[in-house]
């Protein structure tokens, strides 16, 4: 199993943007089952994710007095006279660390003015063979920086901020920094991959583990449009409608995913009756990857599987559409639910619209066709440019599928996982 280190100034608790996408990126390994070393000059290891081995070095630190001191003078273009004896302290600090290590990933550390002698000290252990490959996350660059290009001289130390090493790959974290990375060291820019940064979906959407792992389970995550029925299985909510919806959809080229939450009633053999027609449907339509049953989507699937009202409201917030398309209801309570949540509402005429004479949600008739409300549908996905960005990042730039499709690739390379 490959072995992996990060390396940078600081890590939490230290509060930055580069130490929160080090712990973000960390939590990927872990949940992975990937071994990851983390070395800073300051942090500590209650704050970063359980499992991570933890390796402070003081004078990586950008506040260490001695650093402090060399960069002031490096900044005005004078080296220090203890320069060589730093850099060299910082290699024989890092050589047994990294010895093991297959790959190493470096925030900043190489293209910024904040710890010269520690740059240093990492293209010796380059040209040593004991880093033998690197990924280098450039958020910053000194030279193209208005900032603090006046900091950095064209000689040494200062150009190795803008000199390439062999093994390494420099990732930009957006196509601004990408053609500052192209421009400064002088690489093809096919050479240079864009790793955006991500999010944390779990956070943000308050989502519990057990959601989660029912998220995960059904991939809502891959959805072109989540359409979110929070209803028993009963023929009143006329889901063998809201299937073909979703065949109709469909066939026009998205991936749409048909989520009901509630379980039929087992001892009643009628409703029971329905459930199976539904999925012989489902099977009949192609839809096995498209409409899932809470009920039959638990950790052992031949179980009836439950959920409680706090994994159904994180359900809501996964949707893009509360659909209800129901032939009778005495009321319609997920239109209030879907309203307070700020949801897009789909349904027929049920009696809560015409109480409160509802405007704004998509409502049809109990005879419009299927092909007919998925081309509605489709109409105003295309409208919603809200929609389309939180389709993206929900795809691409969570935390879990940027380490999935960008960063192990690059780590397999020439490693076996």
């Amino acid at each position: 199993m490959m072995k992996t280190a990060i390396l940078h100034y600081s890590v939490p608790p230290v509060i930055g943007g580069v130490e929160s996408v080090i712990e973000a990126h960390a939590n990927q390994f872990i949940e992975s089952g990937l071994p990851l070393k983390i070395i800073a000059g300051r942090g500590d290891i209650s704050a970063l994710p359980n499992g991570v081995e933890f390796v402070r070095i003081s004078e990586i630190d950008t506040l260490h007095p001695e650093i402090v001191a060399a960069t002031n003078l490096l900044n005005i273009g004078k080296i220090p006279d203890r320069f060589e004896h730093l850099a060299n302290r910082l290699a024989d600090k890092l050589r047994p660390e990294l010895k093991e290590i297959d790959h190493l990933i470096i925030h900043n550390v190489l293209t910024k003015h904040f710890n010269l002698p520690l740059t240093s000290a990492i293209f010796r252990l380059i040209e040593e063979g004991v880093i033998k490959h690197m990924l280098v996350f450039c958020h910053d660059l000194t030279w193209s920086s208005p900032n603090s290009r006046s900091k950095v001289f064209p000689a040494y130390p200062w150009n190795l901020l803008k000199t390439t090493q062999k093994n390494t790959t420099y990732i930009a974290i957006s196509q601004k920094r990408q053609d500052e990375i192209v421009e400064t060291f002088c690489l093809p820019r096919l050479e240079v991959p864009i790793i955006h940064n991500g999010v944390n979906a779990q956070t943000l959407l308050a989502l519990s583990d057990e959601g989660t792992s029912l998220i995960d389970r059904i991939n809502l995550w891959a959805a072109d449009l989540i359409l979110f029925m929070p209803v028993r299985v009963t023929e009143a909510k006329n889901i063998e409608y809201a299937m073909r919806v979703t065949a109709a959809l469909k066939k026009l080229t998205i991936n749409p995913k048909l989520v009901i939450s509630g379980p039929p009633d087992p001892h009643d053999i009628s409703n029971m009756k329905y459930f199976e027609s539904l999925l012989l449907l489902r099977k009949k339509l192609s839809l096995e990857n498209n409409v899932h049953f809470v009920f039959e989507s638990g950790p052992d699937p031949k179980i009836g599987f439950q959920i409680s009202q706090q994994v159904v409201s994180e359900l809501y917030r996964m949707a893009d559409i509360m659909f209800m398309p129901s032939l009778r209801e005495g009321f319609g309570m997920p239109i209030l639910e879907a309203g307070l949540l700020g949801i897009p509402i789909v349904s027929t005429e049920v009696p809560v619209v015409q109480d409160l004479q509802i405007n704004d949600a998509l409502i049809f008739s109990k005879d419009l066709a299927p092909s007919e409300l998925s081309d509605q549908i489709h109409a105003w996905i295309n409208g919603k440019p809200e929609h389309r960005l939180r389709v993206e990042v929900r795809q691409n730039l969570t935390w879990k599928a940027l380490f999935e499709r960008k960063i192990l690739p690059l780590l397999a390379e020439d490693s076996t996982l």
